[in-house]
């Protein structure tokens, strides 16, 4: 008995001691102390059996706001193992991004399947499915950047780089002089100051790094910088203060960020600072990024009315410099997770977000602009850029070469890390397709080639057709091709062709009809001459009528699609006459043929000779004095266009 009532006394305590480190960790997670509410609630829940989805969701939270989300998976695992399809949207992103932070893609592709599908939105099945098949894609294509993590990092959080003029501007924590100061309860490192660096323009490196505007520096944070195009007017994002020193909290105790501007002086002094007419003591603003024209200024915001955590979010910079409302960017970019750290370059938002679908944690995503604010499907930029951790504060030059991002992924140096990277142009190709077919028969031709050149003839690429004649060929973009084709024993036919500027885009039915060089020709043992009707002239006389020229242009044909192709001219007579006259007829005619069809562009040299032979080279029987049916003479009445080399 007195065993038993010790066992009891001790569970007792445990279960005591358990509930009173839960308070304790609550305590700690509602003031942001997310580092030591980690390790009490890793603590208390070794203790606990069962623990409530509140507990779970805090216990996940704290370890997932400091950047341990293969530590908070456990906890979401255990969240999703009660609440399945009816866990909040925003905490299955929590649970997806650190199943991928654990490398598991596969686990996390299925869950993500599963829990979609429960919802039944087909939108955002459709939407996943596209980002999924984007990813997909990527995985197989040669990256387009080259990143190297950066001298200038340390130990602490060092991010969120912004150009200045030929300088960058960056927010770190380093400032290690401030330990004897408060901490920042999120993760137990000092508050982040802005930093001022040259940039090697060689190779990207930052040095001679220099505190900025170190006199108008708060003891809390200051991050976040950016800059109007004249370099005069600074956007940054620090704690909401009262005089600059005590932190102004909501109704629920919360420290929120906003967004201030102050002008600079030609000697790097901050005028007055401004507030942003968006920003509230109820919600954060912050991320500033001015685009290059300075009308427009992005920034992220939580913000009631939004789609989910932190979203993106655009105000007008009017002439005088006053900033208009906040417009949200809307479901294309925004989703129930976070959004933030906006740029916008070239009529493209990059931004970083674990709402779509990516590699794990933050990603680095682009989406182009059209009229009116609208967006394409965000596309993920990819490894390097992008790995199973946080990515983030995406910039990049006007020229589209090279930039600078942030990272707190493995092999790093502190916690949150600046990298430097270049960029190569992504191939631009498009499909030119059509279709191959007989000129007469107009049946498809398999096994023709056709070949692409440039104007100068250098060959790009060819393809050969199908059994259906069908053929596609890739060429790259923004250029004029010559496009020919082929086959053996067949024309050539050539088209000049534009092609456009849009990768992947199409230029469909390019056909062809090649004449069959069997079509035009009539063999006779080792003898091949151009088919034609017999030729009229009228009598006694050798100039080409109208109906001979209808023949005669079938032999300009043969000759134009055949332009090797080399024939002598024999023209006859019947016997009906004097043989000399017909001869010297059969001659005429003979070179009046030659005339016309040189007279259609064939080259003289094409036509070895034109010769009459009156009445010497009969077909049949009826020489003179032989009496012949109208039908016989006609059939000695001709004009031959004998092949001698093709």
């Amino acid at each position: 008995m007195k065993k038993l009532f010790i066992m009891m006394l001790c569970l007792v305590v445990a279960m005591a001691s358990a509930q009173s480190k839960l308070k304790r960790a609550e305590r700690l997670y509602k003031q942001y102390s997310f580092s030591e509410a980690a390790k009490l609630y890793d603590e208390a829940l070794a203790e606990k059996e069962n623990p409530g989805a509140d507990i779970l969701k805090m216990a996940g939270d704290s370890h997932y706001n400091i950047g341990q989300k293969r530590e908070a998976l456990k906890y979401y695992q255990m969240l999703y193992d009660i609440q399945g399809s009816t866990l909040p949207q925003d905490y299955f992103i929590k649970y997806s991004e650190s199943i991928k932070a654990s490398l598991d893609y596969a686990k996390a592709d299925k869950v993500t399947k599963d829990y979609l599908s429960s919802k039944g939105d087909n939108a955002l099945m459709s939407k996943y499915g596209i980002q999924k098949k984007q990813m997909d894609s990527l995985s197989k294509e040669k990256p387009l950047y080259t990143i190297k993590i950066l001298d200038v990092n340390s130990s602490k959080s060092d991010f969120g780089t912004a150009f200045y003029g030929q300088k960058i501007v960056y927010a770190s924590a380093k400032d290690t002089t401030k330990y004897n100061q408060k901490l920042y309860n999120w993760n137990q490192q000092p508050f982040l100051d802005l930093y001022v660096a040259e940039r090697n323009v060689n190779d990207g490196t930052l040095i001679n790094v220099q505190p900025f505007l170190s006199d108008a520096m708060s003891r809390y944070h200051d991050a976040a910088a950016s800059f109007s195009p004249d370099l005069k007017t600074v956007y940054y994002t620090r704690n909401i203060l009262k005089n600059n020193k005590k932190l102004v909290n909501d109704k629920t105790g919360t420290n929120q960020f906003k967004i201030v501007r102050g002008s600079l002086s030609e000697d790097g002094k901050l005028g007055k600072l401004e507030n942003m007419q968006f920003n509230n003591d109820a919600y954060s603003t912050g991320h500033p990024s001015v685009s290059p024209d300075g009308k427009w200024l992005f920034f992220a915001s939580d913000m009631p009315g939004g789609q989910g955590g932190s979203d993106i979010y655009v105000a007008e910079i009017d002439a005088a410099g006053t900033v208009g409302p906040a417009k949200n960017l809307g479901p294309m970019i925004n989703t129930p997770g976070e959004e933030m750290f906006p740029s916008f370059n070239n009529n493209t938002l990059y931004f970083a977000s674990d709402g779509h679908f990516g590699w794990g944690g933050l990603d680095i995503y682009e989406s182009k602009m059209s009229g009116d604010w609208k967006f394409s499907e965000p596309r993920n930029l990819g490894a390097p850029m992008n790995s199973n951790k946080d990515d983030f504060a995406y910039i990049v030059d006007p020229t589209d070469k090279f930039g600078y991002f942030s990272s707190n992924r493995e092999m790093g140096k502190g916690d949150d890390d600046i990298y430097y990277f270049t960029k190569v142009q992504p191939p631009c190709d498009e499909l030119v397709s059509g279709k191959v077919t007989n000129a007469k028969s107009k049946l498809p031709i398999g096994q023709a080639t056709v070949s692409v050149t440039d104007l100068m003839d250098t060959p790009i690429t060819s393809a050969t057709t199908d059994a259906n004649g069908d053929y596609v060929v890739t060429v790259p973009c923004g250029k004029t091709y010559k496009i020919a084709a082929t086959k053996a024993n067949h024309s050539r036919e050539e088209r000049q062709l534009e092609i456009g500027k849009k990768n992947g885009n199409q230029t469909k039915d390019v056909n062809f009809e090649l004449t069959n060089y069997d079509d035009l020709i009539t063999k006779k043992g080792n003898v091949e001459k151009i088919t034609v009707n017999p030729i009229y002239f009228e009598y006694d006389k050798w100039a080409i009528t109208p109906l001979a020229e209808v023949e005669l242009d079938k032999v300009v044909f043969a000759m134009t699609k055949f332009p090797h192709l080399k024939i002598k001219i024999e023209s006859h007579t019947d016997s009906r006459g004097k043989d000399a006259y017909n001869l010297k007829l059969s001659d005429n005619r003979a070179k009046s043929t030659r005339d016309y069809i040189i007279s259609k562009g064939i080259d003289a040299s094409r036509i070895e000779s034109a010769i009459g032979y009156g009445e010497s080279r009969l077909t049949n029987r009826c020489k003179n004095g032989v009496k012949c049916t109208e039908a016989e003479h006609l059939a000695n009445r001709r004009s031959d266009f004998i092949v001698i080399d093709k």
